[in-house]
């Protein structure tokens, strides 16, 4: 059996109907069937509405087009995230984290050659999003789109409504053949560790010889009924709770995420088309939620409640095991990196598609699953490296909370040899071919992080006054130069087509 039969997802949301689509897209040849069951109770948490370039692709992987889409889920574009005062040693008010594209092929040598310039003590330009062009157009408010004169691919994310997108995706999941039934699962039904069926209130019983799980922190399936450990990442990653409170919309309309350090954790803005999406990430341990959303009020100017907050609950970590027997976990079923640099839907993605492949060469068998799982856990835990990085590198001293973050010593082998080369002065590109890293974070990634921090030794006292390749190189203004082929942000997104199921018929 090259592909199962029957796929019964237990859960929506973005992730369950990210996967739906998914497997109905590749697998529509070979007559697999794939319902969706969704409780109506039971709301989207969304605790994050930005994503990275990979939900571009998962787009592309489905055959749809931003036009069809982005309207209808007041969507707007991403070119990286901007950290405002996380660092305040580094004498800079912000680094951007840009994403990566085609022009900055030739300037990211500049920047790797400039950073380990001034890890020799020397005083060169080593601000990220100086030498990236998605850094400029994230200053400028300029959409990422090429025009046809200008023959580079530019790479970027969104920021999204998650319950529009999970409308969205549900309209075109069903469209395609995807059985949905709103209803509520009160049993599971387990013969030697393989799900049979589910029971439900409106539809009676449901076999399948796949599930899917993707009922949130709960785990329906793969936890509370097949008893998958869940292993916490409290010991490095102290954020277990969010507040989200949303403001009105911003007519320059940005293209990034803002993260601003606060008190007990971060703050995230998000522009949309129909308003700015907010929220402070934060761990109980260091403020209460009452303090929390007073804290955020006062950040964006709600002191006197025009808006109403919404409180959450995170609970940080990954399963043991993520595909067990016959039941895959995705989404938050699966695990959860808090969403500072918006890993979650990537996580959804990666695992869908990596899950399809196994099946595809293994179906059931133990070494397939036993090879996937180890894949997905290292995914998890790469991610994690580079979320404890920004807390481990943080030079906040204005509260316990990041005092105590720098202070953490919980970290992998992984990462401490990350950290061992670049302070050796070593390459880190080296660093991650030797480790056999298979993460979404590059060595461009980790030099972003680490030159935005400051992370450097002291200026030597005798400086040459030359060798600063953003100055020798002209990078400032060539990428200003690239960026007058693009249009505004605000521009762009007024003048998109709105399209829909229609056009994807």
């Amino acid at each position: 059996m090259t592909t199962p039969r029957h796929i019964v997802i237990v859960g929506g949301g973005t992730a369950g109907w990210m996967a739906a689509n998914l497997f109905v897209r590749r697998w529509q040849a070979d007559a697999v069937k794939v319902t969706l069951l969704e409780s109506p109770t039971i709301g989207t948490i969304g605790v994050g509405e930005g994503s990275t370039p990979t939900l571009k692709r998962f787009f592309e992987l489905i055959g749809v087009d931003d036009a069809d889409w982005m309207p209808h889920c007041a969507a707007t574009y991403k070119v990286g995230i901007r950290f405002d005062g996380w660092s305040p040693a580094s004498g800079r008010a912000s680094y951007r984290h840009p994403f990566f594209s085609q022009p900055d092929s030739f300037t990211t040598n500049d920047f790797l050659t400039n950073c380990r310039t001034r890890r020799l003590g020397l005083d060169v330009n080593t601000q990220p999003d100086d030498f990236f062009l998605n850094g400029q157009l994230a200053r400028q408010h300029r959409a990422p789109l090429t025009p046809e004169n200008f023959p580079f691919d530019v790479d970027y994310g969104y920021h999204f409504d998650a319950l529009l997108l999970g409308r969205f995706l549900a309209e075109l999941g069903t469209s395609r053949g995807v059985r949905h039934i709103a209803t509520r699962v009160t049993d599971v039904h387990i013969t030697d560790g393989t799900i049979d069926a589910v029971t439900t209130v409106d539809a009676g019983r449901i076999d399948g010889d796949f599930f899917v799980d993707c009922t949130g922190f709960a785990g329906l399936l793969i936890q509370k009924s097949l008893g998958v450990p869940f292993k916490s990442f409290k010991n490095n990653l102290f954020n277990d709770a969010a507040v989200a409170l949303p403001g009105p919309a911003n007519d320059e309309l940005p293209c990034e995420t803002v993260s601003v350090a606060m008190s007990a954790g971060w703050c995230w803005h998000i522009p949309l088309t129909s308003r700015f999406g907010n929220g402070y990430v934060y761990s109980s341990d260091f403020i209460d939620a009452d303090a929390a959303e007073t804290e955020l009020r006062r950040l964006v100017g709600d002191l006197d409640g025009c808006f109403d907050a919404r409180h959450l609950k995170m609970r940080v970590g990954q399963l043991d095991r993520h595909w067990d027997n016959n039941c895959l976990a995705v989404g938050l079923a699966q695990g959860f990196i808090e969403p500072l640099e918006a890993t979650a839907l990537l996580l959804v993605q990666v695992s869908v598609e990596l899950f399809m492949d196994a099946w595809e060469q293994a179906g059931f068998a133990a070494d397939g699953r036993k090879a996937f799982n180890a894949t997905i856990t290292d995914r998890f835990e790469r991610v994690r490296d580079y979320i404890v990085a920004h807390y481990k590198l943080n030079t906040r001293s204005d509260s316990e909370y990041w005092v105590a973050a720098r202070d953490n010593n919980a970290l992998s082998d992984s990462l401490r040899h990350m950290f061992d080369v670049w302070y050796r002065r070593e390459d880190l590109s080296v660093e991650i071919q030797r480790q056999q890293l298979k993460s979404h974070f590059d060595t461009r990634s980790w030099h972003c992080l680490l030159a935005g921090y400051g992370t450097f030794p002291a200026l030597a006292e005798n400086q040459p006054n030359r060798g600063d390749l953003f100055v020798d190189k002209g990078v400032e203004n060539f990428l200003a130069g690239c960026a007058l082929n693009f249009e505004s942000h605000a521009a762009t997104l007024r003048a998109q087509p709105q399209r829909g199921l229609a056009s994807m018929a």
